[in-house]
C-alpha cells in the first residue's frame, strides 16, 4: 500500500498537470489503494487542502526560493505545497510529521540534495512564521492571499459584486462542503427516509431550503448506502434542487433538457411529476446519456428518453415542440470552485468569453423550440454576471417577445433576487449558481 502522503503528492502531480478533475483522480486512486477510514479523511484533506489554498502557498514558498518556484521539478515543488498545507492549516497535524514525512518522500522518490532543499525551506518557514507575504494596505492583494485565489478572479468579482460581497463570495467557494441528498417521493416519503439515514449512523439534518433536502453533515460514503442503491435517495446540491421546481407545474408536459447528463435535473423533474412528463434528455456526447439511463433505472423512473445532440446545433425536428426547455448550459463553473478547487487555476478571462458565445447559442435554439407561451429555464453554476444575468438582458434586448418570469426561493441571505432573476452564493450548503425563467410570448 502506498503511503498516505506520498499518494498526495501523487495526485497532486497529475491534478496540476491539468490531467484531470481532483474528485475523479482522487476518488479512483481511493479505491485502488486500501486505506482506512482515517487515511482516507487525511489524504482526502491535504489534496483539497492543498489545491485551494495553491495560490497562497505559492507566494509562501517563492519567498524562501531564490530563483522561485519554477525552478524546481513539479514533484519536489507538490511535496513543499502539501507540507506547507498541513504546517499552516492543520492543526492536528504535528509539525515535524509534515516536515519529516516531506523530507523522505523527497529522498525516496527524487534526491538526497531534493531532500536537503525540502528540509530547509520548510525548517526555514517555521522559523520565519510572522513573516508578511503580501500588502496589508491593499484589498484585493490580502483577498487575495487570505483566500487564495488569483488577481483576476478577485477583480472579477469586485467589479461585479463590490467588496463586500466578494469576501462572502470567496469565503463560501473555501467552505467544506456538505453532502446533501434528494429524497425520491416515487420510492419513499421524507420522513422515512430521514429515520433510515438516523438508523444508519449518519449525522444529518434537514434541507438549508429545498423541501426534498437531507444534509449529510457525517457518515459513511453515501453512494454505499442501501437507500442510495435501491433509488430512494440521490445525491445532489441545493442549489442544483432549485431548477426543477423552477418550471412549476410539470405533469404532463413535454420537457427538453438540452444539456443533461449526468441527469439530476432531469430525474429531479420526473420525480416533480409523479413521473408523467414527458422528457427528452440530450447530451452533445454520446456515452454520457449511459449515466443519465443508469440513474433514471436507478430511481425508477421510466419517463426519460435520451438522445446524442449538441445543443448549440440548432435542430430543425424540435421547432416548437416543448411545452419547457431546461438549459443548464456549459460555464466556467466559478460556482462549484469548493468541489472542484483547481477551477480556480484552470480558468482565465479568455476561457470566460469563450464560453458565452456557445451559451447564446443554446440559448436561441431553446427559444425556438419551444411552444408559444412556452417556458425555458436558463441555470449556470458559476458567477460570472456576463455568463448570467448579462446573458439574459442580451436576449431579451434581441428578442423583445421574451419576457423574464419571477421566480422566489425564500428569504435566505445567501439568495440575491435582480429583476426577477436570482442569484445563489455560496454557502457550507450550497453551491455558486444563476437561475432565470423565461417565457416565450408569440
Amino acid at each position: 500500500m502506498k503511503n498516505a502522503r506520498k499518494l498526495c503528492v501523487d495526485i497532486l502531480n497529475t491534478v496540476f498537470s491539468n490531467e484531470g478533475y481532483s474528485n475523479i483522480i482522487l476518488r479512483n486512486e481511493l479505491k485502488k489503494n486500501s486505506f482506512n477510514d482515517k487515511d482516507k479523511a487525511l489524504i482526502t484533506e491535504i489534496v483539497y487542502g492543498t489545491i485551494k489554498y495553491k495560490y497562497t502557498i505559492d507566494k509562501i514558498l517563492n519567498s524562501f526560493l531564490k530563483k522561485g518556484i519554477e525552478s524546481l521539478e513539479p514533484y519536489v515543488l507538490n511535496i513543499l505545497r502539501s507540507a506547507i498545507y498541513q504546517i499552516r492549516y492543520l492543526d492536528k497535524v504535528p509539525t515535524f510529521a509534515a516536515v519529516n514525512e516531506a523530507v523522505e518522500i523527497a529522498k525516496k522518490y527524487s534526491s538526497v540534495s531534493a531532500s536537503k532543499l525540502v528540509n530547509g525551506v520548510l525548517r526555514n518557514y517555521i522559523r520565519d512564521s510572522e513573516k508578511t507575504y503580501y500588502n496589508k494596505n491593499n484589498l484585493v492583494e490580502s483577498l487575495c492571499f487570505n483566500y487564495s485565489f488569483e488577481k483576476w478572479l478577485v477583480n472579477l468579482f469586485m467589479k461585479q459584486y463590490g467588496g463586500k460581497i466578494t469576501e462572502e463570495i470567496l469565503s463560501g467557494l473555501n467552505e467544506r462542503p456538505v453532502t446533501s441528498v434528494r429524497v425520491n417521493p416515487l420510492k419513499i416519503n421524507y420522513d422515512e427516509a430521514y429515520e433510515e439515514l438516523e438508523r444508519l449512523g449518519y449525522d444529518i439534518e434537514e434541507g438549508y431550503v429545498c423541501p426534498e433536502a437531507i444534509i449529510i453533515n457525517k457518515g459513511k460514503n453515501i453512494e454505499d448506502n442501501q437507500l442510495f442503491t435501491e433509488g430512494k435517495i440521490t445525491v445532489q446540491d441545493e442549489s442544483a434542487m432549485l431548477v426543477a421546481p423552477a418550471l412549476g407545474f410539470c405533469e404532463e408536459l413535454k420537457i427538453f433538457d438540452l444539456c443533461s447528463a449526468p441527469g439530476g435535473k432531469s430525474t429531479h423533474i420526473s420525480e416533480l411529476s409523479n413521473d408523467k412528463a414527458q422528457i427528452i434528455a440530450f447530451d452533445i456526447h454520446e456515452n454520457k446519456l449511459s449515466l443519465i439511463k443508469e440513474n433514471a433505472f436507478r430511481l425508477g423512473i421510466n419517463n426519460i428518453l435520451c438522445r446524442q445532440m449538441d445543443a448549440s446545433t440548432f435542430n430543425e425536428d424540435l421547432k416548437d415542440i416543448a411545452d419547457a426547455v431546461l438549459i443548464d448550459v456549459p460555464c466556467s463553473g466559478l460556482g462549484i470552485i469548493k468541489k472542484k478547487p483547481e477551477i480556480k487555476y484552470t480558468k482565465n478571462n479568455k476561457a470566460l468569453e469563450d464560453i458565452i458565445q456557445i451559451q447564446r447559442k443554446i440559448m436561441l435554439n431553446s427559444i425556438k423550440y419551444v411552444k408559444p407561451n412556452g417556458t425555458v429555464i436558463y441555470s449556470t453554476c458559476t458567477l460570472n454576471k456576463k455568463e448570467n444575468m448579462e446573458n439574459i438582458n442580451w436576449l431579451i434586448e434581441n428578442y423583445p417577445n421574451i419576457s423574464i418570469e419571477p421566480i422566489y426561493f425564500g428569504n435566505l441571505p445567501n439568495l440575491i433576487y435582480e429583476n426577477g432573476m436570482v442569484t445563489i452564493l455560496p454557502n457550507k450548503y450550497m453551491d455558486g449558481f444563476f437561475i432565470a425563467k423565461l417565457k416565450r410570448n408569440w
